[in-house]
């Protein structure tokens, strides 16, 4: 059982992109921390953030499981230490018609990963946090879930769900010294483009933000107790404006041409 003073953030997704810089955020502001992510990238991730100054955990697991979900939630036990930060942010998006050549089990793996593990974690951290009348929670949510997204519609909605659920949950918790936030980011230079085969796109070809832009943005918006945050460039806080006046068939237009697979090249 460790006897650190230093609080302790639980970062998801961590191995690379807006996870890894959360986790450097955290770590710069004296956190600890337990880092989880499914890949290789993890173990260069957290030597990174330990650079900073932070005692780091690594777990592997892959959270689209629930044993993987409570694999990571034995080893927060066996820390001995309370959770003072849940940055839940481990996603993934597959892009392409979903009545078309996508695969269902890529289709579910968003969902699992995306919403039923978020819901699963936080479940288990989100309690002892009330319990002890402190604590914070921040989902990684997309600008994309204020829009239907033509061949990226699970993920779309599924981060619609994360900024929904992040509502309702700093609703219920608004008197019990928890807060609860969801970071709403725009396009940004990680991993997820590639990994969600979306490199044709002319969402993917065009301007993004850094990840440590959005992830600065997201970790003050946390600290301040805030209820959410749409960080980066101009485009993205018009977006996100714009999606509470325009109708959905609008929306669902403009992202198609944003999403198309082969569109960055029409």
């Amino acid at each position: 059982m460790t006897t650190a003073t230093k609080p302790l953030a639980v970062v998801t997704g961590a191995s690379s992109g807006i996870g890894l810089e959360l986790a450097k955020q955290f770590a710069r502001h004296d956190f600890d921390l337990v880092l989880t992510a499914e890949d290789d990238e993890l173990a260069a991730a957290a030597d990174e953030v330990r650079a900073c100054g932070a005692h780091v955990d690594e777990v592997r697991a892959d959270l689209a499981a629930a044993d993987g979900v409570e694999q990571l939630v034995r080893h927060l036990g066996g820390t001995g230490r309370p959770v003072e930060a849940l940055a839940v942010n481990a996603g993934v998006g597959i892009n392409g018609e979903f009545a078309g050549d996508t695969r269902l089990e890529d289709q579910l793996t968003v969902v699992d990963l995306n919403v039923r593990s978020a819901v699963h974690l936080t479940k288990r951290v989100l309690p002892d946090m009330v319990e002890r009348g402190h604590g914070r929670v921040l989902f990684t949510s997309s600008i994309a879930g204020t829009s239907p997204a033509p061949y990226q519609a699970v993920y779309a909605a599924s981060k619609a769900f994360l900024t929904s659920f992040s509502e309702g949950l700093r609703a219920e918790v608004a008197d019990k010294g928890v807060t609860v936030t969801a970071l709403l980011p725009g396009p940004t230079d990680t991993e997820f483009f590639e990994r969600a085969d979306m490199e044709d796109t002319k969402i993917a070809a065009g301007d993004k933000d850094s990840a440590a832009e959005i992830a600065e943005a997201g970790f003050d918006a946390l600290m301040a107790g805030e209820d959410k945050v749409v960080p980066g460039s101009a485009k993205n806080k018009l977006q996100s404006a714009a999606s509470r006046v325009l109708p959905d068939q609008a929306k669902a237009k403009q992202q198609g041409k944003m999403m198309k697979p082969g569109s960055a090249d029409a």
